[in-house]
Parts: C-alpha cells; sequence; structure tokens
C-alpha cells in the first residue's frame, strides 16, 4: 500500500452555524462545502475537515452512514516559524488554552476545545521528523 496522507478527517457536530463561525472565522479555514442541517466542509491545507450533525448522517442510504458521538481529538500543523503568532492569535481570540506540550527536540504544542468540546491541538512543522 502507499497511503500517503490522511485527506478527510470527520468531527461530529451539534450547531452548523456555530461550527463554521469558529472554524472559518477564528480557525480561518476556508468553507469549501455547507449543506443546511447536514454538514459543513473546511480547506486546511491539502486535507478536509468534514463536520456532520451525527443524527442528519446516520440514516444515509447513497453512503455508508457518517455519525459518532463522544470528543474526539485533532491537530492543525503550522509553519514552525508562525508557531508563536498562531498561539497568540488563538489568545487573542478569546479561546482559552487548555494545555502546552513541550516536547522532544525544543518542539512544544498546545490544546484549545471547539464549540464542541473536541479536543484540539496546534503544532509546528517538523513535530514529527
Amino acid at each position: 500500500m502507499d497511503i500517503t496522507q490522511i485527506k478527510e478527517t470527520a468531527l461530529y457536530i451539534e450547531d452548523l452555524d456555530r461550527t463554521e463561525a469558529f472554524y472559518s472565522q477564528q480557525l480561518q479555514l476556508e468553507v469549501i462545502s455547507k449543506v443546511e442541517g447536514r454538514h459543513v466542509f473546511f480547506r486546511a491545507g491539502s486535507s478536509v475537515l468534514l463536520c456532520f450533525i451525527a443524527e442528519a448522517t446516520k440514516g444515509d442510504e447513497s453512503l455508508p452512514p457518517h455519525f459518532g458521538k463522544g470528543n474526539m481529538h485533532i491537530a492543525f500543523e503550522v509553519p514552525k516559524e508562525k508557531y508563536m503568532e498562531v498561539k497568540e492569535n488563538i489568545r487573542s481570540s478569546n479561546i482559552a488554552i487548555e494545555y502546552e506540550q513541550q516536547w522532544n527536540k525544543n518542539v512544544e504544542s498546545f490544546y484549545f476545545r471547539d464549540p464542541d468540546g473536541h479536543l484540539l491541538e496546534i503544532v509546528p512543522t517538523g513535530m514529527w521528523e
């Protein structure tokens, strides 16, 4: 197998407008699709973040049902030289930073929550090299 990346990640949410405002306005991700009452999708670099209303997609018949519950974790990568700027932008957007982690090789990351309680992380490029 020649898997090169994770192309899509799905989160299950309760309020499309609230989710759209958070990810597009506060995290500045581009909205690439929105279907009222069902989903909103965002571009994150070369990946896509899929945000579904779980109850709306649970009974899909044209695709395998997309649904789940519980809080998930995803990490967003930012250029190493922009890491501190992104952290300050998160703080100045009144988003509480829940935790900061110092990893090996002087690499750090920080964690915060989206409006549905999903745990988000910002990591600099090179974290897994």
